[in-house]
């Protein structure tokens, strides 16, 4: 066969006959998830007695079998870099990284290099399968590049796509602790407000009516100077959702320098620490390992910075 191109032999279990072949085969074949088979499928790479089958919506028969080629992964166009990662949990098919406030997650204009995706790169190389052909780390999804703490990324397409539907289906348990401005009331609530990009500047996001709904249910943590330690937890998770729903009922997070004003309370302590980013850490992540379907949750204690603001502002 074509050098680079793996040869995967597959048969259909008996138990899987009369799915679809495309579900069958991914059975068959667990590294590989039923839409990068439907995709090989589409592409002739799957055959039966060297005949391509092309149908990925056809019958499976137990017993059959089928060959699958699998072209190598081609390169990611992103540099590997030895960028120093804090890993809270890792193994075969995902790594939990404790992101610090400064680290963009994702290669873009402006940031190019030095990201989150270039260190992954370089950390899970020769480890890393072709999630959609491309030999990358699966980044399912973000955090601010000035919010800290815990995201996970995917090693494989099988896991990438299992991590994918829970995120689709609001089941991760996402936690963040944020320091806001004055003292909500009532001590915990929730917000409710759809968001998506402002109309008036491309670069915010706002409370827009048809935007994508996002709830926010956050709870008073402790009290403190004209502020307060709350912790939000996110039942969707939209772009910049905590800062904005916080900002909407008028408890900005502090130090955020696009959706929030400093108080003249706390401008001096602000400015003594150099504290330039928004009081905001990616605290608690839980979830189902999608491969072995074990429980996994995870803490991350607030960051220096972070903590030092919170003891300047304890009553």
């Amino acid at each position: 066969m074509d050098r680079g191109v793996i040869i995967i032999e597959a048969t259909i279990a008996a138990t899987t006959d009369g799915w679809r072949v495309d579900r069958a085969l991914a059975d068959a074949v667990p590294t590989l998830s039923r839409e990068r088979l439907k995709v090989l499928i589409n592409a002739g790479q799957v055959t039966q007695a060297g005949t391509a089958m092309r149908d990925p919506s056809r019958k499976a028969r137990g017993g059959e079998a089928f060959q699958v080629a699998v072209p190598a992964p081609t390169p990611a166009h992103n540099e590997a870099q030895d960028i120093p990662l804090v890993i809270a949990w890792e193994d075969e098919h995902l790594i939990v990284i404790d992101k610090p406030a400064g680290l963009v997650v994702h290669p873009a204009a402006g940031n190019l290099d030095g990201t989150l995706v270039n260190a992954l790169l370089h950390h899970c190389r020769g480890s890393l399968s072709g999630i959609g052909g491309v030999a990358r780390p699966g980044i399912v999804h973000r955090i601010d590049k000035d919010t800290s703490g815990l995201m996970i990324a995917a090693k494989t397409d099988r896991t990438h796509e299992g991590l994918a539907k829970q995120f689709a289906a609001h089941s991760i348990d996402r936690r963040y602790r944020a320091i806001v401005g004055g003292r909500p009331m009532p001590v915990a609530g929730s917000v409710d407000a759809p968001l998506a990009r402002s109309p008036n500047n491309r670069k915010k996001v706002a409370i827009v009516q048809g935007g994508k709904r996002a709830i926010t249910h956050y709870r008073t943590i402790e009290p403190l100077r004209e502020a307060t330690l709350v912790e939000c937890r996110l039942e969707t998770g939209r772009t910049h959702q905590v800062r904005v729903h916080m900002a909407s009922i008028g408890h900005a997070l502090l130090g955020d320098p696009v959706y929030g004003r400093t108080k003249h309370a706390h401008k001096g302590v602000l400015e003594t620490l150099n504290f330039r980013r928004q009081a905001l850490h990616a605290a608690h992540l839980g979830f189902i390992h999608p491969i072995t379907g074990a429980t996994l949750a995870f803490d991350s204690a607030m960051p220096p910075d972070m903590q030092e603001l919170f003891t300047q502002l304890v009553v």
